[in-house]
């Protein structure tokens, strides 16, 4: 049984536990799904090791471990994108991890090189286009995106938002800040309108005809596809995706992952809490829960995924997101992005 505690509430909780029972595994997750909580059971039905969950912003929890210290009951951090996972990184709150499971089962470039947190779910970052309006052969690249060609016809949300940071952060390892510089303000002289909203919100504008291209994280595609309301299914069946650079370095892929928190009170619990979230029955729950890419090669998917087919996706280490995250926030102010 998953013992649930929102983060306000347990912010009112005594620092110091009474006793560290030798049974559970104390895990702060920014991730919000059903499914993730069916997975925790099972970890429990297996195992007999009970899991507290603490769910909240990641800022938030990451600032709440700095907070408690030594006497953090934090055993596990679990979030979504690399760069929120190399703010945890830089804030000293995870350590490394030596785990031939982990090494095995996470490809390389899906973990960070000191073993300070793992991916779990790949997130690619996609461009969906209007199927009356637009050639998806018009588009390889997101390079292609900064092409005068595309002014005015350009939906993405704002450079405040952290996908977008490890987009550019990407782009910056590939090909370099005054490139990617070069790029970003392409981009913003074809927006069709100021960045506003969330990646559905960028979805339902193509759809709406206020842009014909936008960028945006797969899986926003997917919920509209599977949605039981009729007309998040129009908007979904009024657009179509592609997975850009194909033909070189691959797609933006993205992770949310986790990492064993420095003070962790129950390491070994915490060890094996970590190598079973890439089991092949883990890495269902976490792909069909919130319709991402699983890392481990041959675990269940939703059937959509498997019907677009192999998508090449970059290689570059997902670390490098957050290492060039400062630079990136830099650049996107210079393009005048908002």
């Amino acid at each position: 049984m998953v013992k649930r505690i929102s983060l306000v509430a347990a912010a009112l909780a005594v620092l110091v536990p009474a006793a560290a029972a030798a049974d559970e595994v104390n895990l702060y997750s920014s991730r919000h799904y059903d499914t993730d909580q069916a997975l925790y059971d099972d970890f429990t039905a297996e195992t007999s090791i009970e899991v507290n969950l603490i769910e909240g912003d990641a800022d938030q929890l990451i600032a709440r471990i700095k907070a408690e210290g030594r006497n953090s009951p934090a055993d596990v951090l679990i979030t979504v994108d690399a760069g929120r996972l190399h703010r945890a990184q830089e804030a000293g709150v995870l350590a490394p991890l030596e785990s031939e499971i982990l090494a095995e089962r996470v490809p390389a470039h899906l973990r960070e090189p000191g073993n300070r947190w793992f991916g779990l779910t790949q997130r690619l970052r996609s461009i969906v286009y209007a199927k009356d309006r637009v050639d998806p052969a018009a588009i390889t690249s997101y390079e292609d995106l900064a092409d005068p060609v595309w002014k005015g016809r350009v939906c993405i949300r704002s450079s405040t938002n952290v996908y977008n940071q490890s987009l550019v952060g990407g782009m910056i390892e590939a090909q370099g800040v005054e490139d990617t510089e070069a790029w970003a303000k392409g981009l913003v002289a074809n927006l069709a309108r100021p960045p506003r909203g969330g990646d559905t919100d960028q979805i339902k504008a193509v759809a709406a005809g206020e842009c014909d291209v936008a960028v945006v994280n797969h899986y926003y595609l997917v919920r509209l596809m599977k949605s039981e309301d009729a007309a998040d299914r129009e908007v979904a069946a009024a657009v179509d995706i592609l997975f850009p650079n194909q033909n070189d370095r691959g797609t933006h892929a993205n992770v949310s992952g986790a990492g064993l928190v420095v003070t962790a009170p129950h390491k070994d619990n915490a060890v094996k809490f970590l190598e079973y979230l890439t089991t092949d029955q883990a890495q269902a729950y976490f792909a069909l829960g919130n319709n991402e890419f699983p890392v481990v090669a041959g675990a269940e998917m939703e059937p959509i995924l498997i019907k677009w087919g192999d998508i090449k996706t970059d290689k570059v280490n997902a670390a490098t997101y957050g290492q060039n995250n400062a630079e990136a926030v830099k650049l996107m102010d210079r393009a005048g992005w908002k």
